[in-house]
């Protein structure tokens, strides 16, 4: 430790977890952000959340239309794993290697969303009957908003030629930010909605509340987690 760098102690007031935004990862290593301050909250979240998705799927007899859930679901995870990895990082080194990962964990999360939609889309095929539920709706806003942020995430940090150059392509980070967020909100709103669906009314089960519970503990978890300065327009810590 140099001269120069002073050890932050916290006060016997502040919360076990830290205040908003607190959260960073301050020379750990990379793994060490998916769990640092209320990241252990988002991850009990977003795993009970599967929890509940999975056990009820396994619950009942499998069938071709069964591993549309799972596969959304574990998109779902894996998108929360992208947010959690990348929101401590500070330093330049920190944020590169955070990037690689927060991608290589989006791409995942998108190829299982899209093995998800050939699913259901096979499905109707089958069976007919286009968005027709609030969950078929929500769904593809979902699809959309991951389809841009791929695609938005992506060129703004590997080509940023097509946005007249790194510093224009920075100018634009906020709004993937906000972007991740808000497709993570839908996320969540769209597995709430597929507990009103007559698959899960009639087969699979899931408790409306119970979902709700759990995705209100990602939110929290992720929420807390939120460094508003990184936003660029919004007053920060």
């Amino acid at each position: 430790m140099t001269d120069n760098e002073q050890v932050r102690v916290p006060n016997e007031e502040e919360p076990l977890l830290g205040g908003p935004g607190d959260a960073s990862q301050n020379g750990k290593p990379l793994y060490h952000n998916f769990i640092v301050g209320t990241g252990v909250v988002a991850q009990f979240g977003a795993w009970i959340l599967a929890a509940i998705v999975w056990g009820s799927v396994f619950s009942n007899d499998l069938i071709f239309f069964s591993a549309h859930p799972l596969l959304n679901s574990a998109a779902l995870v894996f998108f929360i794993q992208g947010l959690l990895i990348l929101q401590p990082t500070q330093t330049a080194k920190e944020k590169k290697q955070g990037t690689y990962v927060h991608a290589a964990l989006n791409d995942v999360a998108l190829a299982s969303a899209i093995a998800g939609l050939v699913i259901i889309e096979i499905n109707k095929a089958d069976h007919g009957g286009h968005f027709q539920s609030p969950h078929a709706i929500l769904g593809l806003v979902t699809y959309i908003l991951l389809f841009l942020q791929a695609f938005v995430g992506f060129t703004q940090y590997f080509t940023p030629g097509i946005y007249g150059g790194v510093d224009q392509a920075k100018a634009l980070y906020k709004y993937h930010r906000v972007g991740g967020y808000v497709t993570l909100l839908v996320m969540l709103a769209t597995v709430c909605a597929a507990t009103q669906t007559t698959y899960n009314v009639t087969v699979l089960g899931m408790q409306l509340w119970a979902v709700i519970v759990a995705a209100v503990i990602v939110i929290l978890g992720v929420g807390a987690r939120i460094k508003l300065n990184k936003f660029g327009w919004l007053a920060g810590k």
